[in-house]
């Protein structure tokens, strides 16, 4: 039997020993991977005694792919990530100002992974800034491929700026003066579409209540307003039967808007009133780490980049390389963990992520973990390296 996942007329067949491509990733990467990897293992020979099992397939990105091959992407990696259909990756380094453009972003784009999934709940035993973190439920649609990071974005030093400036001015009338950087902001209708129906089914899959489009209309009217008119629109007209305005019809989902600084005060007033999500990019990579913190931070978040339409997902730890505690044994391994998680519910293996929840949410409320989680607790926590913390998560499934 082939072992490579397929997408067969709309729908993900996963074989019993699919192929996953992973990528260690850079800095504290290959230390969370090497604990997350046996806790995948683990889970899965735990929930199917050898009946599946996942063939890892290292693939190379960033530093380590540079050191061996002089690029920083290969073409190979993006290759087996659409071939294979199903990848999980570490951190990956970019530089903020220059050098090499985000990894992140580019695999994003180069594959067309359009939803950016971010779900941030609350694990009991951390102890956060905020009073009442468990209130936090929220599942983040981050359209993934436009906005601002869609790269069209121009040195205040190249020449070519002057050009564009010019033309502006004549075609625009806009007068943009000085030494300035210049980029584009597009925002189109077949984006948000798709991004804010794959919401919508998230939120009727999962019984979810409420989806907010969250965006800066008020003041970029014709990319944020145009997200807001578009995702009513897509959502009213595709799904009728289960979508409304109107917050009277109890017995569907409400769909509502909020402005995006309306929305980061009020998931600190009240988050119990936002459920689902979907957003622009750039707001998307806001309220998500937002969210994250309130819960305790990025270090126990994961991630999912996917296309629903191809069936190319890559999962993905959501914090930084953290480069000063590489090999140290100290970095917290439960973002990837808790990717991967997500990446067995992708792929129908609910019996193994179920037990990844049921290890790193008894891990954490036992107060035994590694030292950034156990400065968020008080009572006395155990501060565990990351080979001993995945080691009682694999313990405590």
């Amino acid at each position: 039997m082939s072992n490579k996942v397929k997408m067969i007329e709309g729908r993900l067949t996963v074989p019993d020993n699919p192929t996953i491509p992973y990528v260690v990733g850079d800095g504290i990467g290959a230390d969370i991977w090497d604990a997350a990897q046996g806790v995948f293992d683990a889970a899965v020979e735990k929930a199917y005694k050898g009946s599946k099992k996942v063939d890892w397939k290292e693939v190379l990105a960033g530093g380590k792919a540079f050191d061996l091959t002089g690029e920083w992407l290969p073409q190979e990696t993006e290759d087996a990530f659409a071939q294979y259909l199903i990848g999980i990756k570490g951190p990956l380094m970019t530089p903020v100002g220059g050098g090499i453009r985000s990894l992140n972003v580019t695999l994003r784009q180069n594959l067309d992974l359009f939803v950016c999934l971010r779900p941030i709940s609350y694990y009991k035993g951390i102890e956060t800034p905020v009073k009442a973190p468990e209130k936090v439920d929220i599942v983040v649609f981050r359209e993934n491929t436009e906005d601002v990071y869609a790269g069209f974005e121009i040195s205040s030093s190249d020449p070519k700026v002057e050009k564009l400036k010019a033309f502006l001015k004549a075609e625009m009338g806009w007068d943009i003066k000085g030494e300035t950087g210049l980029g584009l902001k597009p925002m189109s209708k077949e984006s948000t579409e798709r991004l804010v129906l794959e919401a919508v089914k998230y939120a009727i899959k999962n019984k979810r209540k409420v989806v907010t489009l969250v965006h800066k209309g008020n003041i970029m009217k014709y990319t944020e307003g145009a997200f807001r008119n578009w995702g009513y629109e897509a959502a009213l007209r595709e799904y009728p039967d289960f979508v409304t305005k109107d917050p009277k019809e109890s017995d569907k989902i409400l769909i509502n808007d909020c402005i995006a600084d309306a929305f980061l005060q009020n998931i600190l007033l009240k988050p119990e009133a936002y459920d689902v999500v979907a957003t622009l990019n750039l707001n998307g990579d806001y309220c998500s780490d937002a969210l994250a913190a309130q819960v305790g931070g990025i270090g126990i978040s994961p991630g999912a980049n996917i296309n629903y339409h191809t069936g190319v997902a890559i999962f993905e730890a959501t914090h930084g390389t953290a480069p000063d505690i590489a090999g140290k044994n100290m970095a917290n391994p439960s973002s990837v963990i808790l990717s991967g998680k997500m990446m067995f519910e992708y792929m129908g293996w609910q019996e193994a992520a179920d037990l990844l929840e049921k290890g790193i949410s008894t891990t954490i409320a036992s107060k035994k973990v590694t030292g950034d989680l156990a400065s968020m607790m008080t009572g006395n926590p155990v501060t565990l390296g990351t080979k001993e913390y995945a080691a009682l998560i694999i313990q405590n499934m």
